[in-house]
């Protein structure tokens, strides 16, 4: 019997993925772990591996199709012995109705709607979408994805395929013109649900001279960024603090680690453990020191947890990811080290999978290899908390009568007030600072 190959759910709350490439064509012989396409998301680029050894028999949904549901059948696999007449009787996946051909026969015009209510608010009548009638769009499936990153409204371009579809270089024409998606006229600005009303896209154009600015569309990561930081500022009731923290004995913790790294077959040390890699294991410690503020918050109840995953926020290009590091108060700083190693570059190319990113109970924000002194940090749900760290950098500081100088840090835990009092907090956040200044504890 030939294998259905399925869109799979890459994350638990995953509805829907972009197809953006085959490495197999069809014909081409698979093996069970065989890497045969690849999956976007709005963070990664995910590797879909066949299950299954045979043939590629068909493929389903082209690469460059988006917003492809979670098991909807994407290709057929042949089993040894089979050929294409096994797969004649399966249906090609549901095309949405804007990928119709042209030539089917249009669908008459929909009978006038009767007139809103009084209360209704006016909208303007908006045209007619572009390359097409009573509201549909002719693109290719590549047209459309590309519109979609770049923020393009499809139904804004000129087509320039056979009866007017829209094609890729209408698209990367239209990028060029400066065509943007602007929201429906009508339309609810984000933040209207609480009473917040945001400007238009229209009126913060109208204050900036025509030409004098270039229109970067919004990417799937950074509009699913601003969704989340809104979400947090505007939901979660968020509070600081903020300790001194001496680094002193913790460098030179770190120093003696480094210098006791084994060899490699390379001649250089397996592992390089980093400030940060230790204010990782240092922060996971005091998250079980402190039981009450290793939680998440629901509405129900609250979600104490057994370890401490610990997310630390990486820059890529565009944005920003938080790779979790899984029960982070068990491992050595070596472990940290090259889990974080991997995890950075991974990070880079989009190649984390989403249980790498996505839960923890908390997370650290460092900035101090930018000269940041002092920041608070936003809240990422389900954390409960948040620890944002500076540079640590030469201070004066009173000792027994006497001003001597001491490397400090500052850091500012945001916590989420709901679920952490402010007392529970500045216990967190002195086991923090404990575990820094006296490393040695973290290795009984």
């Amino acid at each position: 019997m030939p294998v259905n190959i399925l869109m799979p759910a890459l994350s638990p709350t995953m509805e829907k993925g972009n197809l953006s490439k085959w490495l197999k064509k069809e014909g081409d012989a698979v093996k069970a772990g065989d890497v045969i396409a690849e999956i976007e998301t709005d963070k990664a680029t995910m590797e879909v591996e066949a299950v299954d050894e045979g043939t590629l028999g068909k493929i389903v949904v082209p690469e460059g199709t988006a917003d492809v549901p979670v098991n909807q059948v994407i290709a057929v696999l042949l089993e040894e012995g089979e050929d294409k007449s096994a797969i004649a009787k399966i249906p090609a996946a549901p095309t949405p109705k804007a990928e119709a051909k042209p030539e089917v026969k249009e669908p008459e015009a929909p009978k006038a709607a009767p007139a809103p209510t009084p209360k209704a608010p006016a909208v303007a009548p908006q045209p007619a979408p572009a390359n097409g009638k009573g509201g549909r769009v002719f693109a290719s499936p590549l047209a459309r994805r590309l519109a979609k990153e770049f923020g393009i409204d499809v139904s804004r371009v000129q087509g320039s395929g056979p009866h007017g579809r829209i094609v890729a270089r209408d698209v990367e024409q239209a990028k060029a013109g400066g065509v943007a998606l602007r929201a429906p006229a009508g339309a609810p600005s984000p933040g209207a649900s609480l009473g917040i009303q945001t400007p238009s896209d229209e009126q913060v154009r109208a204050l900036f001279e025509e030409g004098s600015y270039e229109f970067v569309p919004h990417d799937g990561m950074r509009k699913t960024i601003a969704r989340r930081l809104m979400e947090a500022k505007l939901t979660i009731p968020h509070y600081y603090l903020t300790v001194d923290v001496e680094l002193d004995a913790l460098l030179a913790a770190r120093q003696e680690i480094n210098a006791s790294a084994p060899m490699g077959e390379d001649g250089k040390p397996r592992f390089r453990v980093s400030v940060n890699d230790l204010l990782i294991k240092a922060l996971a410690l005091a998250l079980i020191k402190i039981p009450d503020a290793n939680v998440s918050w629901t509405e129900a109840g609250m979600l104490k947890h057994k370890h401490a995953d610990v997310g630390v926020a990486v820059a890529i290009p565009g944005g920003l990811i938080t790779p979790i590091v899984r029960h982070a108060e068990e491992k050595s700083m070596s472990a940290i080290a090259t889990e974080m190693k991997d995890f950075i570059a991974r990070a880079r190319t989009r190649k984390l999978k989403p249980h790498e990113y996505q839960g923890g109970s908390s997370a650290i924000s460092n900035l101090g290899m930018y000269g940041i002194r002092e920041f608070s940090a936003v809240i990422n749900p389900p954390h409960a908390t948040i620890l944002a760290v500076g540079a640590g950098e030469e201070r004066p500081v009173a000792r027994k009568g006497k001003i001597e100088a001491a490397t400090v840090m500052t850091a500012t835990l945001s916590a989420d007030h709901r679920a952490v009092d402010g007392a529970l907090g500045a216990e967190l956040l002195d086991a923090f600072r404990h575990f820094v200044e006296k490393p040695i504890s973290m290795l009984a």
